[in-house]
């Protein structure tokens, strides 16, 4: 298929409004909106409760290396929903293709299940030392 630049036409249009209407919105509010300023006004707010104390202090990285693991894994996971639909219609037509898709899977799932066992062997999941 042979596509000409008017083709894209569309979608820069709706690309160009899209953008006029956040640049729009972001300047108008700026001009329209109240520009009081007050201690109390200006003062940081965070859901009811006030701040107290330095919002830098450390958090130890044990947390963040779960929390990465935990998307790491769980973005693994999504991609089985779609391979176990996709094999249950294969098996039903095709034995090759099934058996190839199943030992796909096997490999997907060593790969996964030896890098959980790098990270317990690292002591990543270890909270007390």
């Amino acid at each position: 298929m042979n596509y000409q630049p008017s083709d894209y036409l569309p979608v820069l249009v709706q690309l160009g409004a899209a953008l006029a209407f956040i640049i729009g919105t972001m300047i108008a509010t700026h001009w329209l909106g109240p520009k009081r300023h007050s201690k109390l006004k200006d003062e940081v707010f965070e859901c009811g409760i006030e701040s107290v104390g330095d919002a830098r202090t450390p958090i130890s990285v044990k947390y963040f290396l779960v929390a990465i693991l935990f998307v790491l894994f769980d973005v693994e996971i999504i991609f089985m929903y779609p391979w176990a639909v996709n094999f249950m219609g294969w098996v039903k037509s095709s034995s090759e293709v099934a058996i190839n898709m199943f030992l796909e899977m096997i490999v997907f799932m060593g790969l996964l299940l030896a890098g959980f066992i790098y990270v317990i062997k690292k002591g990543v999941l270890t909270w007390e030392k």
